[in-house]
């Protein structure tokens, strides 16, 4: 006679097997290289491999932590995250509830479509705009100061620029991807609420206010809270691309995963760098554990798990 296991496994044979390629996936990029962290607690050589490299204990975290460095890129990644999900999802619920309030459709899909194209474009071009943009000698905006009679800015010497710019360029990618799926939420909302506040004489803006934000409300805890997650994880992409090797820029751009990088490329330090990835998923997983906590604590049905 069959378990209750093996006969499900056997009902649902061919939902499972549609599953197993994203389960494979998950398996080798996700916990497959888990392994490695046991390089935190080694001193690698190449020469021994990773099994045969002797133990180090707790020294490369030792390195990390006495070099100066940890609070200046946890600080700066912490913030920058922080922003972004303030600045972000602020412009698209924005955006979305804008979107959802135009009437013509063909002016609605012209704009969803002029907003979610940046989302497409790799980092490596977002970065070669922007030097087109900043170029101290033949930058576009420098010439624009220059024929407005005001002094140029040499923007990849002055940090204290920077933040500003990397929180604009990050908006500019992420928002209207971001803002699609409040727009599906919002195209969920029973219409008959809204044609009921409207008898009642609520204007635009009382309709969103009591109808449309508090139905986006699941769907901004739950992405919240993906995105918090995430917080101690910088976005090597945009940070490397744009602010790449200068070091004069590191001070306000430097994150835990660009130090990452150049410990592992420039200084070859493999087991300082898997200590510090290690340190990171470690912040990652205890702040999803705090956060989710807290919005279980207040609202049980916005939680995650």
């Amino acid at each position: 006679m069959k378990t209750p296991f093996l006969r499900d496994l056997h009902r649902y044979k061919t939902l499972l097997l549609m599953l197993l390629p994203a389960l494979l996936f998950v398996l080798l990029f996700q916990y497959t290289p888990m392994l490695g962290l046991v390089l935190a607690f080694k001193e690698y050589t190449y020469a021994k491999g990773i099994l045969g490299s002797d133990w180090a204990g707790i020294d490369n975290f030792r390195f990390f932590f006495i070099s100066g460095d940890v609070w200046r890129v946890t600080r700066n990644t912490v913030l920058y995250n922080a922003a972004f999900i303030v600045i972000n999802l602020v412009l698209q619920v924005g955006i979305a509830v804008m979107l959802s309030e135009i009437r013509s459709r063909w002016f609605k899909k012209i704009s969803q479509s002029l907003m979610f194209l940046p989302f497409f474009i790799s980092w490596v071009v977002v970065g070669t705009i922007a030097y087109n943009l900043l170029n101290y000698e033949h930058g576009t905006v420098n010439t624009l100061f220059g024929a407005a009679g005001i002094d140029p800015v040499n923007f990849y010497s002055t940090p204290g620029v920077w933040p500003f710019l990397l929180v604009f360029f990050n908006a500019w990618k992420a928002v209207g991807y971001g803002a699609v799926f409040y727009l599906a939420a919002i195209m969920s909302i029973d219409q008959e609420m809204f044609e009921a506040a409207e008898t009642d004489g609520a204007n635009a803006f009382q309709r969103i206010w009591y109808i449309t934000i508090p139905c986006l409300k699941p769907t901004m805890m739950i992405l919240t809270l993906l995105a918090v997650g995430q917080i101690f994880r910088g976005d090597f992409g945009l940070f490397f691309n744009m602010v790449g090797g200068n070091g004069l820029l590191f001070s306000a751009t430097d994150v835990i995963d660009t130090f990452v990088y150049r410990s592992l490329v420039e200084n070859n330090e493999i087991g300082m760098s898997a200590a510090i990835d290690f340190y990171q998923s470690v912040l990652c997983f205890v702040t999803i554990l705090l956060v989710n906590g807290i919005v279980r604590r207040t609202d049980k049905d916005s939680a995650l798990f």
